[in-house]
């Protein structure tokens, strides 16, 4: 089989992004006809159809070879960006996927450093739940992630960076509002908004009241810890969150309590295990390891763990 050309390969990511061949064609500066060209010929070469042009969307294969294109694609710009580094000069882009809470206060501070030390990075943040960050950082599409804790899957390295406390948010007229201090079996079968069961943040919640012999009812299941947090404040039902969750200037008709018996939610950062990572991830972990303890120490109920384990210099 002759070698496939990265321009063909380009051509397909296009199309897979935009969903057209000539909305592709725009993205790459080109006309549509040099897309179609690309994309047949690799088509040829690979023997099998990558792009079902009745449905407009990929095939099995397409989506296979897509996946395996971006990784090539991230790979050559880590090629470029550790080059660069060896000249003192890191440049290049770095995706790192945040859950939302934690995006919340750490992003700041990540952008005014890295444009400080590594104005040449470009850094986007993914702003989503751990549920969808895993999957796109095992695909190559980010090259980190800081999500919940604990990540099971072998192919991934994790670095467990803090601890928070666990907090009821009741909303004003709930029975519970009434209470100054709240226990893991005040909320026994008590309706809350929870996340779902196949999450790792459940998965712990779940684990904080087994031994207590407690159940955990759902009254809504939603896989995102902000949007549970937002709920609760506008008067939906009573949530258990992190404390991140709920910023210390805002106030409202509700109120958080510190819930004795739930064990902490834990954070960390995590990377593939294969494949070394390019210098601009590796700048944002050196600026992770500087900023952290600092701003942690802003926020309430939370616990510096591991830092100490990420790397000091790209």
């Amino acid at each position: 089989m002759s070698i496939v050309d990265l321009r063909q390969l380009s051509a397909l990511m296009a199309v897979a992004d935009c969903g057209t061949f000539s909305a592709a064609a725009d993205r790459l500066h080109t006309v549509q006809s040099n897309v179609s060209a690309h994309i047949a010929r690799l088509e040829r070469q690979l023997g099998v159809l990558l792009i079902d042009r009745s449905a407009g969307k990929l095939t099995e294969e397409g989506e296979v070879v897509v996946a395996r294109a971006r990784r090539i694609h991230s790979e050559l710009e880590a090629l470029v960006a550790d080059v660069n580094a060896l000249k003192h000069e890191v440049i290049g882009e770095v995706r790192v996927g945040i859950i939302g809470t934690v995006a919340r206060w750490l992003v700041p501070v990540l952008y005014q450093r890295m444009s400080e030390l590594h104005p040449g990075v470009h850094i986007v943040v993914v702003d989503a739940s751990t549920t969808s960050l895993a999957p796109q950082l095992l695909a190559g599409t980010l090259s980190l992630a800081i999500v919940n804790l604990p990540i099971a899957d072998p192919d991934m390295a994790v670095t467990e960076l803090f601890s928070e406390e666990m907090l009821a948010v009741i909303p004003e007229g709930h029975p519970l509002y009434s209470r100054e201090h709240l226990s893991v079996h005040d909320l026994h079968e008590v309706p809350l908004i929870l996340p779902p069961r196949s999450t790792s943040y459940r998965n712990e919640l779940d684990r904080s009241v087994e031994a207590a012999d407690i159940v955990l009812v759902p009254q809504a299941e939603i896989d995102g810890v902000r949007l549970i947090t937002s709920l609760a404040f506008d008067g939906v039902g009573v949530a258990i969150v992190p404390s991140t969750a709920v910023p210390a200037h805002l106030s409202g008709p509700w109120k958080a309590l510190p819930i004795a018996g739930t064990l902490p939610r834990q954070v960390g950062v995590v990377q593939r295990r294969r494949g070394m990572l390019p210098a601009p991830a590796r700048a944002l972990l050196s600026v992770l390891h500087d900023v952290l303890p600092a701003e942690i120490a802003l926020q309430r109920g939370v616990t510096l763990s591991n830092v100490a384990a990420l790397p000091r210099s790209p």
